[in-house]
């Protein structure tokens, strides 16, 4: 956004990785605040189908409850134009099915990774560069194909591996950029 001229700030408890504006705090300070438009990116670790094995656990003890009310907090901002990104999930059975779901490879860049994304006031993106076929996507999306979560998790950090896999692919962002703002 800030790369088009426009007036854009990021918000998140840890340090921006990136230069440019950055609110290092709660987003909860500051979502109720007036904005233009809100892309939210609600941690999924709560939320995701991936940990379907922890679901119940994580049902039973409140984290799925917290994380779906931070998400519709986010996707609440007090903005007329909302996005809030997350994969696939728990959040249909409890708010709604996503507006639409996109991956990577449409938008240029050669990978699988379904990202779900709830939209208020904003439309569906238009894919820019569809690929149609691709590489399987590196290993750290998935669970399976040998790929050691302890090991790995061990090897990074717990941080760094939420971070890596989080991340937003660039084809996907500047879609985002071009179309919505």
């Amino acid at each position: 956004m800030i790369a088009r001229g426009h007036d854009a700030v990021s918000c998140d408890i840890l340090p921006s990785m990136t230069q440019g504006p950055h609110i290092q705090g709660d987003v909860l300070q500051v979502i109720q605040d007036p904005w233009d438009m809100v892309i939210g990116f609600p941690p999924c670790t709560d939320l995701a189908a991936s940990n379907a094995h922890l679901l119940k656990v994580k049902a039973q003890d409140g984290r799925t409850a917290a994380a779906i009310a931070f998400f519709l907090t986010i996707y609440g901002a007090n903005a007329p134009r909302v996005a809030v990104e997350n994969p696939v999930g728990v959040i249909p059975r409890h708010f709604r099915k996503a507006d639409q779901i996109v991956n990577p490879y449409q938008f240029g860049d050669p990978y699988l990774k379904k990202t779900c994304l709830w939209l208020r006031g904003l439309p569906n993106l238009i894919p820019t560069h569809n690929l149609h076929s691709y590489p399987e996507p590196p290993a750290y999306f998935h669970h399976g194909s040998g790929y050691n979560v302890k090991t790995r998790t061990r090897a990074l950090g717990r941080a760094y591996r939420a971070a890596e896999r989080s991340m937003t692919f660039p084809g996907i962002a500047n879609a985002m950029a071009e179309q919505w703002a």
